[in-house]
Order: structure tokens, then sequence, then C-alpha cells
């Protein structure tokens, strides 16, 4: 679903592992896919996301509103920056390599420290919906997530008439934990939402390691 604000706390990676989670999320590795490159946004992204952002079928499933100006999109890309600065959750901007375009975020919503859990969120610019872009991006940050970070425990989230979201989830493994009535309150109306997750051993299990 749509990006929020949450602070991390902290919590010190194993020591095979060197850095801290403040130190990942403050740098957010570049990831290249065969059709995607991930990496961190910049204010030059500006026009780019405000040409997807402003399309009203875009907003309709995340939980902001359409950006009505450049100068939303520059507040939002100010907001991802202090999250970048301080170390907190945040997104990558998904850039397709044939254009070099940013057309879409993906990113870590909120992490509990005590559980070992982070919610994913994302968004992508209509005009690369069904093309499986989605499904590439998801998949390369849940092995991020669980090859470097090596969280527990992933979860996802989308609005119930919005059943495309979840197949792509499900695509990606994650299993479909329930539906929640009425769950959150989002332009003007309260809106049931499903949850989906998966756990890093199902992730090992569907990617066993190369011998």
């Amino acid at each position: 679903m749509a990006e929020t604000k949450q602070s991390l706390l902290s919590w010190l990676l194993p020591a095979s592992l060197p850095g801290t989670p403040q130190e990942y999320f403050a740098r957010l590795p570049v990831i290249d896919t065969p059709r995607l490159t991930l990496r961190r946004l910049t204010m030059r992204d500006a026009q780019d996301i405000y040409a997807y952002s402003q399309d009203p079928e875009v907003a309709r499933h995340v939980l902001w509103d359409a950006h009505r100006s450049i100068w939303d999109t520059r507040a939002y890309l100010r907001f991802i920056l202090r999250q970048y600065r301080l170390g907190e959750p945040s997104s990558w901007g998904i850039v397709a390599r044939d254009t070099g375009r940013v057309i879409g975020t993906i990113g870590y919503m909120w992490y509990s420290v005590d559980n070992s859990t982070v919610e994913l969120g994302y968004s992508l610019a209509r005009e690369r919906w069904n093309q499986g872009l989605m499904t590439e991006a998801l998949n390369a940050v849940l092995a991020e997530t669980f090859g470097v970070l090596r969280l527990h425990r992933v979860e996802a989230q989308h609005f119930s008439e919005n059943p495309s979201s979840g197949r792509v989830m499900e695509k990606c493994g994650m299993i479909h934990e329930g539906s929640h009535r009425q769950r959150i309150y989002n332009k003007g109306d309260f809106r049931d939402v499903e949850l989906w997750a998966i756990l890093r051993r199902d992730w090992e299990k569907l990617h066993p390691p190369e011998k």
C-alpha cells in the first residue's frame, strides 16, 4: 500500500552482517533486475514522479492523494530525503531501464524491532501496469530483506477492491492471511484491506541457496 510515516527503533544486525538497519536504510543499495533499477530517489526525479502521481487511478489504490502540482511532488521528495538522512525505513525509486525514467516506488513502510518484521508498500505508473514489473521489483526487495537484513517476516496489504495487487504478492510467494473490514479510513471512507505475509523460511524454501 502507500508510504506511511513511522520512526525506526534502534536494533543491531547479527555480527556476521556489518552495520545497522539505520545505515542500510540510509544508503539503500542499488538493485538491478532484468528490466528495472531500484535506487535512492533525488530531487531530480520530481518530474517523473509527478507524471504518474497526479493520476487519480494510481492514487485510488494508495494512502496518498493525487498530486495537484509539482510542489506536492517536491514536498514528498523532501520527506523521502529526510528519511534517508535519519536512517528511517524508506523507499527506492523504480527506474525503467528502457527509458531511464522513474515509474514508481517500492520500500519499507515501517519496521518492528521486537518482531523482526517490516511492511512493504509500492506504487506504479498506470501505463506500466500488467507488465510484471512490480512482481519483478517486489521479488528483488524480498531477496534483499531476507538475504541481507535477515529479517523474520515481511508484510504487505492492499485495499480489497484492488485484487491485482494481491496477485503480485501471491506471485512472490506471499500468503494471504486475512481480510480486515473497514480497517483504514482513506479518502473519505472506511476501506477493507487484505493482509499478506511471508516468512524468511518460506522465502528460503522457494529460493534455496545454490550449492
